[in-house]
């Protein structure tokens, strides 16, 4: 009788399940609606998942002829999903966020619709900062609608700041106030230090700023870089702060500026504005602010951003429902901004309530000066080489030049196969 029982109630478990599917089918976010269905995929596995979902559950609840069923795929996982799904091997969505550097490869895949004609009534270039709109281009045509744009940004400490004699609400804006404040907050019997470098990730932001400040470029007219003045020149310039100056530890391994950082003992810090909550959880009395110059010619900075793309294919009726959707997010996107993020969407950026925000306006404070990476297919594995260097650099395993030379070599190998 009790197995009678036992099969009768995983009968009704297994239908109560199946009619839940089947009643939601909005994977990681989304509210079920009527009306056309169109897929989303996101990247947005940390914080800033749920406020991409709460933009997407308003805009169900704002109108029953579309539905958009967003759906989270691990930032780990994703561009090997999308890769599966442009080869085949499983659905390919009607929308989906991509990164700036990453549209020319799938734009020359002939993988991305092109949007000239698809936006203008709707979506129109007005409507977003021009560095946004120009980040989605490729060959003069728009391949993406940009959602936000991150630069890097400058955080400290204001406790040690106030603590070493320092204005706490007034950070370093070029290379010697910047060296000057380093000394003044490094403290070597505390373990603590004005600014500890980072030997691996987050350089992919810190590097190419400093380049850039120093007004070079790590890839120009279609040849790879690295032993170019500028660029010996940033690196020689983060390896004095260990070496020469004394500012930063040694041997600094994977995130272990963050940890010095949220322990209190790295008093300036270089990352991205998705930081902001590990800050705020963290309790740390912290500034933020726009990079300081620390190169040599100009102000500048490196920034990605995230842009809503369409593959090649989606039929027309969705088009329409992506591009209702698309405005929506332009018109409605302060819940992105509230995730640390700079929504590239002059509605949001230029708010009174965005201005009101600590971090965002920061972030937007730097989208004049914003550098992307350079228009050129498989970058990403052109600039390896360059960052196994600098990892090498920083580590005192190697010396500058030699590492940047080899680090050409193997970049001009790659270039030339893609």
């Amino acid at each position: 009788m009790k197995t009678k029982w036992f099969l009768v109630a995983m009968v009704v478990l297994f239908i109560g399940i199946l009619t839940a599917c089947s009643s939601n089918s909005s994977g990681d976010g989304g509210s079920s609606g009527s009306g056309e269905t169109i897929t989303l995929w996101g990247p947005f596995s940390g914080p800033d998942g749920p406020k991409m979902k709460e933009i997407v559950d308003q805009y169900n609840e704002s109108q029953d002829e579309y539905t958009v069923d967003f759906q989270i795929v691990p930032q780990t996982e994703y561009y090997k999903t999308v890769d599966l799904a442009v080869n085949g091997e499983q659905n390919m969505p009607d929308v989906m966020i991509m990164h700036g550097d990453q549209i020319i490869t799938y734009a020359k895949k002939d993988v991305l619709m092109n949007l000239d004609e698809v936006v203008g009534e709707t979506v129109k270039k007005e409507q977003y900062h021009e560095k946004g709109w120009e980040g989605a281009m490729v060959d003069g045509s728009l391949y993406g609608v940009p959602l936000d744009i991150h630069p890097l940004m400058l955080y400290w400490n204001k406790d040690l700041f106030e603590a070493a004699g320092l204005d706490p609400n007034t950070p370093p804006k070029n290379r010697e106030e910047f060296l000057e404040y380093a000394k003044k907050l490094t403290n070597k019997e505390k373990n603590q230090y004005g600014f500890v470098v980072p030997t691996l990730w987050p350089q992919q932001f810190i590097f190419p700023t400093i380049v850039a400040q120093n007004g070079g470029e790590l890839y120009k007219d279609g040849q790879v870089n690295f032993t170019s003045d500028p660029v010996v020149e940033a690196l020689k310039f983060q390896e004095s702060l260990i070496e020469e100056h004394g500012v930063s530890p040694a041997d600094v391994q994977q995130d272990g500026e963050v940890t010095l950082f949220l322990q209190g003992k790295n008093a300036m810090h270089l990352n991205g504005p998705w930081m902001m909550k590990q800050w705020e959880d963290a309790g740390i009395n912290y500034g933020v602010a726009p990079v300081p110059q620390l190169g040599t010619e100009q102000q500048a900075v490196f920034a990605n951003s995230h842009n809503f793309v369409i593959p090649k294919g989606v039929d027309d009726a969705k088009v329409e429902g992506i591009t209702n959707f698309l405005k929506y997010v332009g018109d409605n996107g302060m819940a992105w901004a509230e995730s640390g993020q700079a929504p590239a969407s002059k509605a949001v950026y230029q708010s009174e309530e965005f201005q009101e925000m600590k971090q965002q306006p920061q972030v937007a404070k730097q989208f004049d000066n914003v550098v992307f990476s350079p228009d050129v297919v498989g970058w990403g594995q052109i600039n390896t080489p360059l960052f196994e260097a600098i990892n090498l650099v920083l580590l005192g395993e190697a010396e500058a030049e030699d590492a940047l030379k080899k680090a050409q070599k193997q970049a001009e190998q790659i270039n030339e196969q893609q």
